[in-house]
């Protein structure tokens, strides 16, 4: 089996970051810090809570929904602002089984020190959203910080809404995709256990058997 880390690595001036020293070993007898961190920075997942809707928070979230099969998007190439539509699912419009995962494969973690990262994302149209819950997707996972154009505020409250809605997990900020060798893989991820959290950092390892 091979384990891939699709996680960012949470480190100093990273949107929503910072770390503070609190304890040293040479003062205290052992190092520790405090941690501050946005509930959306880095590879993140969103909470229905995030945008009110059913009001469940990522507390409350069953945790068998945390390991599932996902199938990989390939969206390589994919231009800055590109809507992602039905017709890039290809083939796993038909293959797809009610409760799997869509996994988007964009390359767009290179951008994560890049304005475009946050300004110029590929995001999920209303079109496929609603195709999303209609087929009983479970998850979605993607590259940049957002499913949606993130300086667009109704198209971006309406995705997440459409998809929180249809009780659809979310995880935003993903990287490593390249190492991803199969189109069809399981994932776990494992957000922490914030109470009445609108989102929480999370840690995304894909198992290829």
């Amino acid at each position: 089996m091979k384990f891939i880390d699709i996680t960012l690595t949470y480190q100093p001036g990273m949107r929503g970051v910072k770390f503070y020293p609190s304890r040293t070993l040479l003062n205290d007898g052992w190092n520790a810090q405090i941690l501050h961190l946005y509930s959306h920075a880095g590879t993140h997942m969103d909470a229905p809570a995030h945008f009110e809707v059913k009001g469940k928070t990522i507390d409350q979230v069953d945790p068998a929904r945390f390991f599932l099969s996902c199938h990989i998007i390939e969206l390589i190439g994919i231009q800055p602002g590109t809507e992602i539509t039905v017709s890039h699912l290809g083939e796993v419009k038909t293959q797809l089984i009610k409760g799997e995962g869509l996994i988007f494969r964009t390359s767009w973690s290179q951008y994560v020190n890049d304005m475009k990262y946050r300004n110029g994302l590929p995001g999920l149209s209303r079109e496929l959203a609603l195709w999303c819950v209609e087929a009983g997707v479970g998850f979605i996972g993607v590259e940049p910080p957002s499913i949606a154009d993130v300086t667009n505020l109704e198209k971006l409250t309406e995705i997440h809404r459409i998809l929180l809605a249809g009780d659809i997990l979310i995880v935003e900020g993903l990287t490593n995709l390249d190492k991803i060798t199969k189109q069809k893989v399981q994932l776990v991820v494992l957000p922490l256990k914030i109470m009445n959290g609108d989102g929480a950092p999370c840690r995304a390892i894909v198992i290829e058997d």
